[in-house]
């Protein structure tokens, strides 16, 4: 018996040391699809297989081949239509994926001696399983529909429109006080109302709300590339998590789905332990892999890639759900375009209710202001007219970071990340930057819908994350990165670390200037003159200790009004930039100028006009050489004073040289 099981063992070593040499050197340089062929004897099918064809100069041979939950038997035959001394290998593609582990396992003089020697992992005599079907006609291309390509491994349970949360509503909860306490609890460990959450399926139905040109859009989908999803998480909260690989193991099309690979970041939760081990185990074509020391999201993320098998990486979040449909979109475009780095359209799930708010026309793009913080805005206008179809991936300057697809092959090429990033931040921008500097392009689909939980805050610290970003600045911006150091002084005297090595990938990939990509990628983005002693904290002469700020709420940028506060040297909220045309842009953020009109004692801000464009009397300053800051069309003075409560604040009064408190100057 021993003996038997060692040689067992054996044959099964030889079986995965022949795997990697025969598919990497025969298959994957000669894969094509052909036609219908007659099947040699009887062929064990599973469910929605299909035919994948190689013309290979073997012998007649057996082979096994099996994935990681099931097997099938496949040989090698003679057709028709093969070239003299050539043979087809036949591998049937069982529930929807490859089996790649296969080698030679032994030659035999004809086909006739296949019924001789039972295969290891060869299926019984009877039907034992609901996925496998015993069949003596081979399913041929042709005969597959449509419909069955897009079949995912899972498919969901019916919907329930009484359940919490079904199509993407928002959760509604009666709560006593004791709930209530969990519910707040729940929101302070994770910034997500987990509570909600656990309360919703793990396999709701999101309604698809799309454009009506994505869902009627067919896909070959037999000619597209396979996908690694690659998720890392640490300490995410187990209902979140969970829905998101259900999500993508059913809106994914089981023949393009290769892999999902977890990797989990050193988490310290139990139920992330065996609890999870135990849960996937359960799931086809999950994976997990832990890290022995906390790495971060950019090298976690690159550890699940090392371990990734498909044509394409898409890279998601830990909650996440995919509306149906969104896979397809990634993969055609980067098949027709392999240096394409292709995002979906981010929809928001609220982080208390778990609403999905669908974005169903034009989506938004991504670019950055001048702290390097990305930012999202309408696509452009010359952009708009280009495209021929509303349905057309859409150029984007810079991506969210966190939901995104691309060739594995072309990733490696363009230096994966930059594993000097730590924990999260910043990635986003420099792999947006080598992008488009180095001859990809960056797009989003309108057809691809991912939803994403996004926080009520960030739920864990980030303590690299202005380091990562004067990396990416020290290797892409040239001279423009000056602009981002006025806006973060701080910036200046951080440790980034050794960026030899990214410096020499830019010089072997002959990457383009940031000029170039300011010019030609993201010629909407205005550029600030910053003119020498025209830019940064105004600092009050009659109220020392105090500097103009702007501080304006969440989502409404000309919401507030120009104060004073403390100068603090931090630039954010107190940086200004005095233009050759006389305004007094606060442009952190989004380009704001300092407004003042007759009849008001405050100074608000309104949005600069665009580059050409004429510029209205009420932004119009002049810093004059008495120190004071000069309104024409009010014949006023900007001035600071104290409250009766003793808060300083500036108004608007009239000008007197003597009054120290319109005193004022940059530094």
């Amino acid at each position: 018996m021993k003996q038997a099981e060692e040689r067992h063992e054996a044959r099964l070593q030889r079986v995965q040391q022949c795997a990697s040499v025969f598919v990497t050197e025969q298959i994957m340089k000669q894969r094509q699809y052909v036609g219908s062929m007659e099947a040699e004897g009887d062929l064990w099918l599973g469910q929605g297989l299909q035919h994948r064809t190689w013309e290979l100069p073997l012998t007649p041979a057996r082979v096994l081949c099996c994935s990681q939950w099931n097997c099938c038997a496949v040989h090698i035959r003679r057709t028709s239509s093969s070239a003299p001394g050539s043979k087809v290998i036949v591998f049937e593609k069982l529930f929807g994926e490859l089996c790649f582990s296969a080698a030679v396992l032994q030659e035999t003089p004809n086909a006739q001696t296949r019924e001789q020697r039972p295969l290891i992992g060869s299926p019984p005599a009877e039907d034992s399983g609901k996925h496998s079907i015993k069949a003596r006609v081979a399913i041929t291309q042709g005969e597959v529909d449509v419909e069955t390509l897009k079949r995912p491994i899972y498919l969901k349970p019916p919907p329930d429109s009484n359940a919490q949360g079904e199509w993407g509503r928002a959760t509604r909860l009666n709560l006593n006080s004791e709930e209530k306490k969990q519910e707040q609890d729940s929101i302070e460990r994770y910034a997500i109302n987990i509570y909600a959450s656990d309360k919703i399926s793990l396999h709701r139905h999101i309604e698809d709300n799309r454009m009506h040109e994505c869902k009627s859009k067919t896909y070959d989908i037999r000619h597209l590339p396979t996908t690694s999803v690659v998720i890392a998480f640490y300490n995410e909260a187990w209902s979140t998590l969970l829905r998101t690989i259900h999500s993508v193991l059913e809106t994914t099309p089981a023949i393009l789905l290769k892999e999902i690979i977890l990797v989990d970041d050193l988490s310290d939760r139990g139920y992330l332990k065996s609890q999870l081990e135990e849960y996937i185990s359960n799931l086809e074509r999950v994976r997990l892999i832990r890290t022995n020391k906390r790495e971060g999201l950019v090298r976690a993320r690159l550890i699940g890639a090392t371990y990734a098998t498909g044509d394409v990486l898409t890279f998601l979040d830990c909650h996440c759900e995919c509306v149906p449909g969104w896979m397809e979109p990634l993969l055609e475009r980067i098949a027709e375009k392999q240096d394409t780095v292709i995002c979906p359209v981010i929809d928001t799930i609220d982080w208390n209710t778990f609403e999905f708010y669908m974005q169903t026309d034009e989506p938004m793009v991504g670019g950055f202001d001048w702290r390097l913080t990305f930012q999202w805005h309408s696509v452009p206008s010359a952009d708009r007219k280009e495209r021929k179809s509303r349905i057309d991936p859409i150029r984007s300057p810079t991506m969210a970071g966190g939901l995104f697809a691309v060739s594995k092959s072309y990733f490696e090429y363009l230096g994966t990340y930059d594993t000097g990033m730590e924990v999260w931040g910043g990635e986003n921008l420099e792999l947006s930057f080598r992008v488009w500097q180095c001859g990809g392009s960056l797009e989003i689909h309108p057809c691809s819908h991912v939803g994403h939980v996004f926080p009520k805050k960030a739920p864990y610290a980030r303590p690299k994350f202005l380091q990562n970003t004067v990396r990416a600045a020290e290797v892409w911006m040239d001279s423009y990165k000056d602009l981002f150091y006025n806006r973060n002084p701080p910036a200046r005297k951080v440790t980034y670390g050794d960026i030899s090595d990214r410096i020499l990938l830019r010089e072997r990939l002959k990457c383009r200037s940031f000029d170039w990509y300011l010019k030609n990628i993201y010629p909407d983005l205005h550029v600030p003159e910053d003119r020498p002693d025209w830019h940064g904290a105004v600092r009050s002469g009659g109220i020392p200790s105090e500097c103009l700020d702007y501080n304006a709420p969440d989502h409404n940028p000309t919401g507030a009004h120009l104060s004073l506060f403390g100068c603090h040297g931090q630039g954010g909220n107190q940086y200004f930039e005095y233009t050759s045309y006389k305004e007094i842009c606060f442009n952190s953020i989004t380009e704001l100028c300092a407004e003042y009109t007759n009849g008001q004692n405050h100074i608000g801000m309104k949005h600069c006009p665009r580059d050409g464009e004429p510029v209205p009397p009420t932004i119009v300053w002049e810093f004059r050489d008495d120190g004071s800051i000069y309104h024409p069309l009010s014949d006023k003075c900007i001035t600071a004073y104290r409250t009766a409560e003793g808060r300083t604040d500036v108004q608007m009064q009239k000008c007197s040289s003597e009054n120290m408190n319109q005193n004022w100057k940059f530094e």
